[in-house]
């Protein structure tokens, strides 16, 4: 008699990778495939309810970088347009967490990001190839809450 073989682990992203990052502060769901990701929480703007979603991101001058790609799809993610709407939110990276701004960056800036990003996770050029939209690259600054 053999042993079963252990499956796989859960592919970890969605609700299920925001609840298992939050329980352990990070430690289950900051190293994910090679990269790192955070949890950015908007407030919806139709329901006005609290949205989290994990996202790849990277550390810049203080300042916290993620890209609204969707995987490439005609159409930009919700918690892009939650952001429009409100641009105040709070991340967590790792046991830390933070209210932040959020911008769209453009211009040069756009683009020195986005090569950043894009060599984090090389599939945003990909992603970009499949979308006639420009993927958003957005800014989190940290903000100081009164």
């Amino acid at each position: 008699m053999s042993d079963p073989t252990p499956s796989e682990p859960p592919v970890l992203f969605g609700d299920e990778h925001v609840r298992r990052y939050q329980e352990t502060d990070g430690q289950e769901g900051h190293d994910w495939r090679g990269t790192t990701t955070l949890i950015l929480t908007t407030r919806g703007r139709s329901t006005g309810q609290l949205r989290a979603t994990p996202l790849i991101y990277r550390e810049t001058a203080g300042s916290y970088v993620v890209v609204a790609s969707k995987g490439g799809a005609p159409t930009n993610p919700a918690w892009y347009l939650n952001l429009l709407r409100e641009p105040l939110a709070e991340i967590q990276v790792r046991a830390d967490r933070m209210p932040v701004r959020a911008r769209t960056a453009t211009g040069a800036e756009r683009e020195r990001l986005w090569d950043l990003m894009a060599e984090t996770w090389p599939p945003y050029n990909d992603y970009k190839l499949k979308t006639a939209r420009e993927i958003p690259v957005v800014v989190l600054d940290p903000v100081e809450l009164p």
